[in-house]
């Protein structure tokens, strides 16, 4: 008796369901973009709704279409609005397999994929803006690169790479801008976990960079910069996430930075703070980053480096002598400026296909000023 009863109560779910109406313009990659974006698992998000881990992933398939009610519960547990789940237009995805996190094990796969999305929404936006304003091609230099690097090789690609993008001999005066200038979207993360760091990604319509903007140092958002600069002009095939691969993102953006053959003859041979504090504001670089550049060009000894770093950890973050803000990008919002400002984010959100929410976070991660005011409790 007991099957009749249950397959009486799916039958009545079902005509429910199709009184109630589906979502005819529903596009599964939309429901998975905003999942991600949330960082839930689908068994999360099905309970969240009310409806079976089974249906999500039918949704998310395409294999079945959400009634409006549930895509009203849907939006409300995603936080985004009815509309963003609407047919029409597509958002490149950027596959994890392409994505040069700095440590796979310090972040979980829900933060990754949740950084990879807003990368893709970031994208979009940049596109919609490409429609009515020319920003620049991405024109990354395309260097040789064996399947064997060693320190010698990562130094020569560094010295390349700032030949080609036109560096001139000394420090190079803005990173950020610099990987603007040859095309490369960069953009902070803007509600990012400490444990996702700097990534960059290759495979979508234009490089992108994305920065954490926890770390509120102008001297770490330019090695960070650098190194994912390394990681678009040396990784193509490497696998993401190795030590390996980033042990040589680090040398090559400490060369690229400070090139061993203008800075070895300056930098002391003992933990001499004046003379790398001095050091530090030319070329821009962290204490921990000259330290270890004395390290490896040999002007440190294994005790003198030893006994550096036990200072810096004595010190620890942020360390002595900041430069001030960390390096933003420009290039989204002054391209938005150019549409008119900020009441042009709604062309730009009707074009990208995105709701303004997501397009104003994007604006404003990608360096634009909040142009809201900051209510003061002290005063």
């Amino acid at each position: 008796m007991t099957a009749p009863l249950d397959l009486d109560a799916a039958r009545q779910r079902a005509i429910r369901r199709r009184a109630a109406g589906v979502a005819v313009d529903f596009d599964p990659a939309r429901l998975t973009l905003a999942r991600r974006l949330s960082a839930r698992q689908r068994t999360q998000l099905a309970r969240e709704v009310g409806v079976t881990p089974a249906a999500i992933t039918q949704y998310e398939k395409g294999q079945s279409k959400p009634t409006l009610p549930v895509l009203a519960s849907l939006s409300e547990a995603l936080a985004v609005p009815v509309e963003f789940f609407r047919a029409g237009h597509q958002v490149h995805a950027l596959p994890a397999g392409g994505a040069h996190f700095r440590s796979l094990r310090s972040t979980s796969a829900l933060e990754r994929e949740k950084a990879l999305a807003f990368g893709e929404v970031a994208l979009s936006v940049f596109a919609a803006v490409e429609q009515q304003v020319e920003l620049p091609a991405p024109r990354l230099p395309d260097l040789p690169v064996s399947p064997e690097l060693d320190a010698v090789e990562i130094a020569d690609l560094a010295g390349q790479a700032r030949a080609r993008m036109g560096v001139a001999r000394g420090p190079v005066p803005h990173v950020v801008r610099l990987l603007e200038a040859h095309g490369v979207a960069v953009v902070r993360l803007d509600d990012a976990s400490h444990r996702v760091d700097a990534f960059s990604h290759l495979h979508g319509p234009r490089p992108l960079v994305m920065l954490n903007p926890a770390k509120r140092d102008k001297a770490r958002s330019r090695f960070d910069a650098a190194h994912e600069l390394g990681h678009l002009l040396m990784h193509h095939d490497t696998e993401p996430g190795s030590r390996l691969a980033e042990m040589q993102a680090h040398a090559f953006a400490a060369e690229f930075l400070a090139p061993a053959a203008q800075i070895a003859d300056d930098l002391p041979t003992r933990p001499d703070w004046v003379t790398l504090h001095a050091l530090k504001r030319r070329w821009g670089l962290s204490l921990k980053a000259l330290v270890m550049r004395a390290h490896t060009l040999e002007r440190f000894t294994e005790h003198s480096y030893r006994r550096a770093l036990r200072q810096l950890s004595f010190w620890g973050l942020p360390e002595p002598g900041p430069l001030g803000a960390p390096e933003v990008p420009v290039l989204l919002p002054r391209a938005i400026d150019l549409l008119g400002g900020e009441p042009a984010l709604g062309v730009v959100a009707r074009d990208a296909g995105l709701p303004l929410s997501e397009v104003r976070r994007v604006w404003l991660a990608a360096g634009a000023d909040d142009p809201r005011p900051t209510v003061d409790l002290d005063e």
